[in-house]
């Protein structure tokens, strides 16, 4: 395929990610059209050869695929409402970040304009789209990903999650829900080392090793919480964890630190290990998150 032959695509929304998949598009051939409220914010974009659409109407008409990449849904709301006639027979990807439950919702009001629909995560920050650590993932109109999946490909490796348009938001709200929490965790470490005056950049070899290593267990917990056997392979029972964690919490209070980012994961070890499931893994507090589930 030659550059001239590569899929137009319309990217709404120049932030900082907007940009950086326009730019990632450029730079692959791809004819790209671009709008953003603030039109001045195209200008870098123009000047790399992207057109310039004075309109989100005008966007759209220019290419099979419309990239939406926004603030909110809100937002997606407030840029497209108005122009949901001129989606018809196109292919809108959304890679605005959003709930599941929005995701749906978005994906009937496509429908009801002519769209094929697909809901898109992006598993990466700006600066490594189009590198091979950037993946995205997709859920929504299989025949849409398997059409655009090449002009997809050029953002970062594409994952088709299945039909149902909820599922790229809910698998991104879980990724990130994991590295909310370890961003809580290492925020806190070097909180602890700084209070005795150790550097953070001192401390952030050690860190980052056993982070690292600990990296792995996310594999055999899957097992443990797939199969509801939470005592399988069990190499640190939960009531030694449990024993062992209020020392954490009582480290922060002696340093004169704030306990706040780790101790609600405490309390679960302790209620879990107190309803008399202290021979388990750590992994059995996952029961104590089903809303109604006491145990």
């Amino acid at each position: 395929m030659t550059e001239t032959d590569r899929p137009a695509v319309t990217v709404l929304g120049l932030g900082a990610m907007g940009t950086a998949l326009a730019e990632a598009l450029l730079a692959e051939g791809h004819p790209v059209t671009v709008w953003n409220r603030t039109a001045t914010r195209a200008d870098p974009l123009v000047e790399r050869g992207a057109a310039r659409a004075a309109t989100p109407g005008e966007a759209i008409a220019a290419s099979s695929l419309v990239l939406t990449c926004l603030l909110d849904y809100a937002s997606v709301h407030e840029v497209l409402d108005e122009h949901g006639d001129a989606l018809r027979g196109r292919v809108l990807a959304n890679l605005t970040n959003g709930t599941p439950a929005q995701a749906r919702r978005f994906a009937e009001w496509a429908a009801c304009h002519g769209a094929d629909y697909l809901d898109g995560g992006i598993m990466a920050v700006p600066p490594q789209i189009a590198t091979p650590e950037a993946f995205l993932l997709y859920s929504g109109s299989r025949a849409a990903f398997d059409t655009h999946r090449g002009t997809l490909a050029v953002l970062g490796e594409p994952h088709y999650l299945g039909e149902a348009a909820g599922l790229a938001a809910l698998h991104d709200i879980a990724l990130l829900s994991g590295m909310y929490g370890m961003f809580a965790g290492i925020v806190h470490a070097f909180a602890v080392v700084r209070a005795e005056g150790t550097p953070a950049a001192e401390f952030a070899p050690l860190l980052t090793r056993w982070l690292s290593a600990m990296g792995g267990w996310a594999h055999a917990a899957a097992g443990q919480i797939d199969s509801g056997d939470y005592t399988a392979g069990v190499v640190s029972n939960l009531g030694m964890q449990a024993a062992g964690f209020a020392n954490l919490i009582r480290t922060a209070e002696e340093q004169g630190l704030s306990p706040e980012l780790l101790a609600p994961f405490g309390s679960l070890l302790r209620r879990r290990a107190e309803a008399g499931h202290a021979r388990e893994d750590i992994t059995g507090v996952i029961e104590l998150l089903r809303k109604g589930n006491p145990a």
